[in-house]
C-alpha cells in the first residue's frame, strides 16, 4: 500500500509548479502624441510661436475587463490547496469562486464569464493549445503562469531549452493575436525555486515531503551542500531566470501585454504553501497571487518589472 501511495505522490507532484517568492509585470507599450515645437517661419521678423505641450499619454490597456480566460499549470488549478493530490479551481487566484480571486475582484459573474484551461503538470510547450481553447471563449483578458515545470524536472538535462521556451511563448501570444487582436494578457513570472529551498531547508517537514519527488532538479536532497548539488541548484535558478527574461521580452513587444515580475520576487511564507507538499500555493497563497495579479492588471500603467 505504501508503495502503491508513493508512486501516485510522486506521479501527481513530479514536475509540478513552484510556488514561491513571486513575481512578475509586463512592459506595456503606451501610444502618445508627440507634440513638435512650432517656431515662426524664419525672416518673418515674428517672436517663435511656444511650442504647444504634448498631451498625456494615453493606453489601450482596459484595467476592468469583463470576461477572464486563464492558462498554465498546477497553481492555476489549485492543486493541493483543498485537499492532498487534487485540483481545487474554485481556489485558484485567477478564476476561483471560493476566494477572492482575480475574477471575483474584477467580473459582476466570474462563474460565467471565466475560465480556466490551466492543466496540472502543463509546460511551456503545452500553453499554445490552451490558448487555441481559450480563444473559442472571446476573453477580454487572458492570464498566464506558467513555466516552473520546464525547470523542475528529474536531471538538469531535462530542463527545456531556452530557445524551445521562446517558441512556444511566442506561438502562443501569435495565436491570441490573430484571433483576438484586442483581449489582453496578463503574464506573471515564474516563481523563485531556489528561494523556496532556501526557506525550506531548515524544515524538517518540508524537507520530508520533498523527498517524495517534488521539483528534483532543485529540492532532491536540501541539506546537500556539495559542489555538484550547488552547481545543480544554480543551473535550475539560472534557467528559472532566462525563462523570465523571454516571458518579459516577448510581452514587452506586444502593447496589450503586462508581464508581472511580482511572482518571482514574493517570499511566500509556511502559511501560504500548502501543508501538504510545501510547494503549492495554499487558499492564503492563492489570495496573494490574486493580489498582485489585480494590482497589475488595474494599474494606470504597468510596473515594467
Amino acid at each position: 500500500m505504501r508503495g502503491n501511495v508513493t508512486r501516485k505522490v510522486r506521479g501527481a507532484l513530479r514536475g509540478t509548479v513552484a510556488v514561491v517568492s513571486a513575481v512578475s509585470a509586463a512592459l506595456l507599450v503606451t501610444s502618445c502624441d508627440d507634440g513638435g515645437d512650432a517656431k515662426s517661419g524664419a525672416g518673418q521678423g515674428a517672436a517663435a510661436v511656444r511650442p504647444s505641450p504634448s498631451p498625456t499619454p494615453t493606453s489601450a490597456w482596459d484595467p476592468r475587463p469583463r470576461s477572464i480566460a486563464s492558462l498554465g499549470d498546477s497553481i492555476t488549478r489549485g492543486f493541493d490547496a483543498c485537499s492532498v493530490l487534487k485540483d481545487c479551481p474554485e481556489a485558484s487566484w485567477a478564476t476561483g469562486t471560493k476566494v477572492d480571486s482575480l475574477a471575483r475582484r474584477l467580473l459582476p459573474s466570474p462563474a460565467t464569464s471565466s475560465w480556466n484551461f490551466a492543466k496540472t503538470g502543463a509546460r511551456m510547450a503545452d500553453l499554445p493549445d490552451q490558448m487555441r481553447a481559450a480563444v473559442q471563449q472571446k476573453p477580454q483578458l487572458v492570464t498566464v503562469l506558467v513555466g516552473a515545470n520546464d525547470a523542475c524536472r528529474n536531471q538538469v538535462s531535462y530542463m527545456t531549452p531556452v530557445d524551445d521556451f521562446r517558441a512556444d511563448f511566442e506561438s502562443s501570444v501569435a495565436e491570441l493575436r490573430k484571433a483576438l487582436p484586442k483581449s489582453q494578457l496578463y503574464v506573471a513570472s515564474v516563481p523563485d525555486l531556489k528561494r523556496l529551498w532556501t526557506s525550506g531547508r531548515n524544515n524538517s517537514i518540508a524537507k520530508t515531503v520533498w523527498k517524495l519527488g517534488i521539483c528534483p532538479t532543485m529540492l532532491r536532497d536540501p541539506d546537500a551542500q556539495d559542489p555538484a548539488s550547488e552547481e545543480r541548484r544554480a543551473q535550475v535558478d539560472k534557467r528559472v531566470g532566462e525563462y523570465n527574461a523571454v516571458l518579459k521580452d516577448v510581452c514587452g513587444r506586444d502593447k496589450l501585454c503586462r508581464y508581472d515580475g511580482s511572482v518571482h520576487g514574493y517570499d511566500f511564507d509556511g502559511d501560504q504553501l500548502s501543508k501538504w507538499d510545501w510547494f503549492h500555493p495554499s487558499k492564503n497563497g492563492q489570495g496573494r497571487l490574486a493580489d498582485m495579479a489585480y494590482r497589475e492588471i488595474t494599474a494606470v500603467r504597468p510596473s515594467g518589472t
